[in-house]
């Protein structure tokens, strides 16, 4: 009796993961399925029935689209999204920016340090100083300053320059002046240079005790370190392939002795001296009030120094008065 009763369910089994399976939601290549496309063996040999859904055996080719692509349902199509990020052409041109007043894409706030403020223009500025000449690859490349200005984006001034056939910002150096002539090495001497003020090198070229700002992780990745406003790095030590560079934290990394640097300190040293004067002016800048538990208290707040009272002296008893008979 127990005998038919397990293969009764056996067969339900059976029956209800074939349904299952049957209803999951298939995503194949549209062009597998046009007029011009034939069924292969490996591809019938996947179609056994609508219970069953294998993957065909399809040999590894270097891109992952060309030829017969292999059968994915909606469960695994995320694993395969890519998503890219496409990078607008360079300008020199301001650009208009929205800002987040402090809120994500739902309207959430997640910093409430932020809002309003003056209408700001972005100016993409070029972290990556290496230019190469027409025909002199091995010369250093030359650009004159054509104008330095503030950028409501950033601490430090940005500068304009020229160089061969095409103009870009880059930031701008404690001494730099509109008319300066700047240049850009990659050769690594034997000797190290003493490069003046603006100009930039690998760090494996330049001696020890140079201030450097603009400063590369990565070799041609541009510039990560060392750019706010008033701010310098220090050359400690040179070895053949990696250089020991101090930056403004005191902090001391190794890194890579082709990654580039600019010579110098940036420019605006004394932003971190300004005085506001005012609230208003902080509003101005896009920074809200911080939370009453963080600002600063005056004499009304917490508790409060009196002068000391005067000392009540018990030792002495003043006289007793006595009512004096009518």
């Amino acid at each position: 009796m127990a005998a038919p009763v397990l293969s009764a369910c056996s067969t339900m089994v059976v029956a209800a993961l074939g349904r299952a399976v049957a209803s999951m939601h298939i995503s194949v290549v549209p062009r597998l399925f046009s007029t011009s496309t034939t069924i292969t063996p490996q591809w019938a040999a996947c179609l056994v029935g609508p219970a069953t859904i294998r993957r065909p055996q399809v040999p590894p080719q270097n891109n992952a689209c060309s030829g017969v692509c292999s059968l994915h349902t909606s469960a695994t199509l995320g694993i395969y999204k890519i998503i890219w990020k496409l990078r607008t052409k360079y300008t020199i041109q301001a650009k208009g920016r929205n800002k987040t007043g402090g809120r994500d894409r739902r309207g959430k706030a997640w910093l409430h340090r932020i809002g309003g403020g003056h209408k700001q223009r972005y100016r993409m500025v070029d972290f990556k100083r290496e230019r190469v000449a027409e025909n002199a690859a091995n010369e250093p490349f030359a650009e004159k300053v054509l104008l330095v200005r503030y950028d409501p984006l950033r601490s430090g001034h940005i500068a304009m320059v020229a160089g061969g056939n095409q103009k870009r910002w880059i930031v701008a150096t404690e001494n730099m002046q509109p008319g300066q002539i700047i240049n850009t090495s990659q050769k690594i001497s034997r000797i190290n240079v003493e490069a003046m003020e603006g100009n930039a090198h690998p760090v494996g070229a330049l001696t020890m005790g140079t201030l450097i700002h603009n400063l590369e992780l990565t070799p041609g990745k541009g510039a990560t370190l060392i750019r706010a406003a008033g701010t310098c790095g220090l050359i400690v030590r040179n070895m053949k392939t990696s250089v020991i560079v101090q930056l403004p934290s005191k902090q001391q990394i190794k890194v890579d002795a082709k990654c580039m640097a600019t010579v110098g300190r940036v420019s605006n040293i004394h932003h971190n001296q300004r005085k506001l004067g005012k609230a208003g002016r902080s509003r101005w800048l896009g920074r809200r009030p911080s939370s009453g538990l963080w600002q600063r208290k005056g004499g009304w707040a917490g508790r409060k120094i009196h002068p000391p009272k005067p000392l009540k002296d018990y030792t002495q008893f003043p006289a007793a008065r006595f009512l004096q008979p009518a």
